[in-house]
């Protein structure tokens, strides 16, 4: 889009102090201004003995720099653009306003090479959230464009570790470089995404994390892939979960965790034993993400004994479900990828072939058969109305929908779906599963709902909301 254009749909629809990469996390005071670099840099994430990876980072680490508030700060953040390519910054799970939710050509121009673009907003949740790149997302993420986002409350369990784990898969070659032919494969766009081949949690392969003895921990578990839907397994520990996406759920005891790409999960558990192994499984086979260790060194839990330690968490309940009897209901068909039943779909206001969208524009997936554009609104929303995206995944896919800007309710009419007890941001679709999304529309401008396998929504499965 040109700005001018760019500028002409935005307005219609309007109608930490700098914490390096840590891996054990304390609550720091909020600064006046951030400043977040994007550019190229060479680090090593394949481990001991290997050579380094270039890569694109923020603030040249991995994950990114840990930004850390309280509920209610303003996150102020001065972006720079050191890349050759534009770029920009997506707040992940914010209820964020409009023009600062990092869309390019939707909610801002994109970052040109050499500028720098102020990001300002209030912070109305806590939570575990994170931000990422928006322009190319398929590239730009899959090259290190992430870093965590929490933003605490007084009302937070006391632990006495707070760890954030930002975990990735990377597709390396042998060199271990970014693996650079399979960028923008067709194939990957068409299928599953973009799977890694090396995993690593917070830029390091299998990292140890040491904890004080009966200490109370919090793990906030991010997945920062492409389109790896990753299950993390935790020993045979008893952890509870807390929150998904950042917000409350009702505590259910867990050990292992599905999370789609975009989706987070914290959970509080007690170190009973000397060492708690993470892995990850969807495989099949267990593959190493880290560890906790126990160190004598670190003291006793300053929470007090193990009994106490152990004692039952107190959560604030989710919020319930507004009564629908006056929702307004959006149906999105999904169509499209390889093994579908796509046969034409409309692109540039004409009707095109799926051969032509392919070869040609590089388009593959469809909603309501057109293919995901920013020019076009799908629906046009009054500002607190309650609304329901009725979903249908007519593909032989799964695909974690993603809505920008808003918390959702998740329904079913399928008994055999295992629906959250709270509000969620990413929501991971089974092949022909058909799903309610359900949100109070109080948050006004143009908000994008696309598939956070980022290779998936480049390739046409996303669409905007107007909410005015």
């Amino acid at each position: 889009m040109k700005r001018r254009h760019f500028l002409t749909l935005a307005a219609a629809g309007a109608s930490s102090t700098l914490v390096a990469p840590s891996l054990s996390l304390s609550a720091v005071a909020a600064p006046r201004q951030t400043q977040i670099t994007a550019g190229k840099t060479r680090l090593n994430i394949a481990g001991a003995g290997q050579p380094d990876t270039d890569l694109w980072l923020y603030n040249q680490s991995c994950p990114g720099p840990m930004l850390r508030y309280r509920k209610g700060d303003i996150l102020r953040a001065a972006v720079r653009n050191n890349l050759d390519v534009p770029t920009t910054i997506h707040w992940h799970g914010i209820r964020n306003l409009s023009e600062m939710d990092g869309v390019p050509d939707l909610s801002q121009a994109p970052i040109e090479p050499g500028e720098t673009f102020e990001y300002e907003f209030p912070l109305k949740d806590s939570g575990t959230y994170w931000y990422h790149a928006h322009n190319m997302g398929w590239e730009q993420v899959a090259r290190g464009l992430y870093g965590p986002l929490i933003i605490d409350d007084d009302g937070d369990p006391p632990v006495d570790h707070d760890i954030c784990l930002m975990i990735d898969d990377w597709r390396l070659d042998n060199d271990g470089q970014i693996h650079q032919a399979s960028l923008g494969s067709l194939h990957d766009w068409s299928h599953a995404g973009r799977l890694g081949n090396w995993l690593t949690v917070n830029g390091l392969s299998a990292p140890s994390f040491q904890v004080k003895d009966k200490a109370r921990i919090r793990l906030r578990m991010i997945n920062a892939a492409n389109a790896r839907v990753m299950t993390i397994q935790l020993d045979d520990a008893e952890a509870t979960l807390v929150a998904l996406d950042g917000a409350v759920c009702l505590p259910e005891q867990i050990n292992r965790i599905i999370l789609a790409p975009a989706q987070r999960a914290d959970v509080i558990l007690d170190m009973d034993r000397g060492t708690l192994t993470l892995s990850e499984v969807s495989t099949g086979e267990p593959y190493p993400a880290g560890t906790i260790n126990v160190d004598p060194a670190l003291g006793v839990s300053s929470l007090g004994t193990s009994e106490r330690a152990k004692t039952a968490l107190t959560l604030p309940a989710p919020p319930k479900l507004p009564s629908l009897n006056n929702v307004r209901r959006i149906p999105i068909h999904m169509q499209g990828g390889a093994m579908g039943n796509l046969q034409s779909a409309l692109f540039d206001g004409e009707e095109k072939p799926l051969r032509e969208l392919a070869q040609n524009h590089k388009k593959l997936w469809a909603f309501n058969g057109a293919v995901g554009d920013y020019r076009q609104i799908m629906a046009e929303i009054e500002l607190n109305s309650l609304v329901s995206i009725d979903v249908y995944n007519d593909t032989a896919w799964q695909h974690a929908m993603h809505l920008h800007g808003h918390h959702f309710w998740v329904l079913s009419d399928d008994p055999t779906i295992a629906l959250p007890s709270g509000q969620r941001d990413t929501w991971l679709m089974q092949p022909q599963e058909r799903i309610s999304l359900v949100f109070r529309a109080d948050n006004p401008g143009l908000w994008l709902f696309h598939c956070h396998m980022l290779e998936h929504a480049a390739a046409g499965m996303g669409a905007v909301l107007s909410i005015s």
